[in-house]
């Protein structure tokens, strides 16, 4: 479907792209992407690609990405270096973008040059972006507490007579299962 500023391409009925639309006629846009499996085969030709040079001046090849692959190229040689960094730029596949960078920028600064580290550091990134909020402190006299408290205040405490917590509703999930055939 050709829309006023995207083009999205279909299979059926999954959307398979979805492409920034063209202003100039006769313009052509490559996406490094779509290069990055014929790539590993030949990882020389991603210096003079032009993809690449389009992929620069897009801002989705960023000077960041450029350090890590000068830096894995002194460290493992030009072709296995840049066969590194065309396995990082697959994990772009499956990591958003700037999480991505974020893994690249941790990797080099510890020198962590393999694909395996940068996609750990994005994960990681990933993870912080998503990770609860920390929760408030509570207000003065409030009878909720986040952390444990210290042994020194908890032996000034009364003792806790609350009844423990009922699981035997829970006991018959266990029966469940022990009543299936074992394989």
């Amino acid at each position: 479907m050709l829309h006023a500023s995207e083009l999205v391409v279909y299979d059926g009925r999954d959307e398979v792209a979805r492409h920034e639309r063209l202003i100039a006629k006769g313009g052509t846009r490559l996406e490094l992407d779509h290069y990055l499996e014929a790539l590993v085969r030949k990882p020389g030709a991603l210096l003079g690609a032009t993809a690449l040079d389009q992929a620069r001046s897009a801002g989705r090849f960023t000077p960041v990405h450029d350090a890590w692959w000068e830096a894995a190229v002194k460290a493992h040689g030009e072709r296995d270096g840049t066969r590194a960094l065309i396995e990082v730029l697959l994990l772009g596949r499956h990591l958003p973008h700037e999480h991505l960078v974020t893994g690249l920028a941790a990797a080099l600064r510890t020198g962590a040059l393999t694909a395996d580290a940068v996609a750990l550091e994005a994960r990681k990134a990933a993870d912080a972006d998503t990770a609860p909020a920390e929760a408030p402190e509570p207000a003065t006299g409030s009878r909720t507490s986040i952390a444990p408290l210290p042994d020194a205040i908890r032996a000034h405490l009364p003792p806790d007579k609350r009844p423990m917590p009922l699981v035997a509703h829970y006991d018959q999930l266990l029966r469940l299962r022990r009543d299936r055939p074992t394989p």
